[in-house]
């Protein structure tokens, strides 16, 4: 019986940090393998010389999107691993009215950014950036800067359950805090699963000594966190953003961060990049990151879990992690 045929859209640039050696010992094994020849993601142009020979497709971000004429072009496709946040824009109408199965390896690159959130959380409580700025400038432990605080005894506020906000609630746990969540989604009994204290989004940011946003960028998520909202937080609260600019008003932010109430630590902003002259680059109680905190170097885990999807879809088995339309309203 011949092997499925799975096309690597990917770029070949982006082979060794997004391929490890075992993704592609697995992929081998019950798979023949075609490749996009350019350094670069597949562009439209690309997919339809490539994707008529696929039985399944593995891509990423840059990729174009499979839309009616890709389609059209690939009447074997049945299958697509994507590795990335969101297949929201590589998908098409024409995708799932052939019923092709989406899996996403999501949850993998939400392993790294929650990983950097928890880090993000213990710097910012023990104030490393302002201590170390304090210190370069001649100062120790004279002044206000000194004050650093722990993790323990602290109530920890994530919004939106999602693949990283569950993650981190997981790496919490070896943390004596208090989890509070805000997800519309989550029943009470999930929550009590999780081992969180299920709260409305205003409650949460009265009481959050760390409030981590965790949500999707989506119609009803923009601004979440608006003027009002943002006078809510705690004096001395820490706010830290690894999922998408949106979420915050960044004017409204720029105004509360000026009364050096709070601190805040942005991976995601909108723009991005801020701006030249935007107040995000030059306040002293505000870091932002370039779009950081999932994997850079090397997000083998995704391939590796791509591949993994596309072994099951062909041997048979439940997929790890598959996307249905009426999900993407969630994870967009």
């Amino acid at each position: 019986m011949s092997k499925p045929v799975v096309a690597i859209t990917i770029g070949k640039h982006h082979y060794r940090r997004m391929m490890s050696q075992a993704a592609w010992e697995n992929l081998h094994r019950f798979a023949a393998v075609i490749h996009h020849p350019a350094d670069e993601p597949a562009d439209k142009t690309d997919l339809l010389a490539l994707l008529p020979q696929a039985d399944a497709c593995i891509t990423s971000w840059g990729v174009a999107q499979l839309d009616a004429d890709v389609m059209t072009a690939a009447p074997r496709l049945k299958a697509m691993a994507h590795m990335g946040s969101s297949v929201q824009r590589f998908v098409s109408d024409a995708l799932w009215e052939r019923g092709v199965h989406v899996t996403s390896a999501g949850a993998a690159l939400a392993v790294d950014v929650a990983e950097t959130t928890l880090g993000l959380m213990i710097v910012g409580m023990k104030r490393v950036w302002p201590l170390g700025q304090h210190v370069r400038e001649g100062g120790w432990r004279e002044t206000a800067w000194w004050p650093a605080r722990e993790m323990f005894g602290k109530q920890v506020g994530i919004i939106g359950a999602s693949n990283v906000g569950r993650h981190v609630i997981k790496l919490l746990k070896a943390f004596a805090v208090e989890i509070l969540l805000y997800d519309p989604f989550v029943s009470p009994e999930e929550a009590q699963a999780l081992g969180v204290t299920l709260v409305d989004l205003d409650e949460l940011l009265r009481r959050a000594d760390v409030v981590s946003l965790h949500a999707p960028a989506k119609a009803d998520t923009i601004h979440m966190l608006n003027a009002e909202r943002l006078a809510l937080m705690k004096d001395d609260a820490l706010l830290i953003n690894t999922a998408r600019g949106t979420l915050i008003d960044e004017e409204a932010l720029i105004q509360e961060l000026r009364k050096g109430r709070f601190f805040a630590f942005l991976d995601v902003t909108d723009p991005e990049p801020p701006a030249a002259d935007s107040l995000l680059r030059k306040l002293d109680n505000v870091v932002v990151t370039p779009h950081s905190a999932g994997c850079i170097e090397n997000c083998g885990r995704m391939g590796e879990m791509a591949v993994e999807e596309l072994r099951r879809f062909f041997a048979g088995e439940p997929p790890i992690y598959q996307v249905h339309p009426a999900m993407l309203d969630r994870i967009a």
